[in-house]
């Protein structure tokens, strides 16, 4: 986890399938406004328990209990990104993450949380 201020060229890569889109200077304009935290998470599903706790894309048919149903008011001010695959969360890591940067540990819990 990071604390960071995105600029344009980290952004246009993060986005780059969004770039042509009529609401991409918005989007630019709103993910440079202040900073960010950029995380990576492991673990069990984790792409899938991620998308379920973040919400829908659109703030307006996200749940409530959700990041987005609770805490977003746009679809254009989402609050948060989360990946959509592990292929997509691996290319999108090395556009916020060093290598250096990210540790590899095992939780001493794992056991306990996964099974044997």
């Amino acid at each position: 986890m990071k604390l960071l201020q995105a600029d344009q060229g980290l952004l246009d890569k993060h986005y780059q399938q969004l770039r042509q889109k009529p609401f991409y200077p918005e989007l630019l304009a709103y993910m440079t406004s202040g900073p960010l935290v950029a995380m990576v998470w492991e673990g069990y599903n984790v792409v899938k328990s991620t998308r379920a706790m973040v919400g829908d894309t659109n703030s307006a048919t996200a749940a409530a209990g959700t990041i987005r149903g609770d805490f977003s008011m746009h679809v254009s001010r989402n609050v948060v990104h989360a990946s959509d695959s592990v292929e997509t969360a691996q290319r999108e890591i090395g556009f916020w993450f060093q290598r250096n940067e990210l540790v590899v540990w095992e939780s001493g819990d794992r056991d306990y949380t996964y099974g044997p």
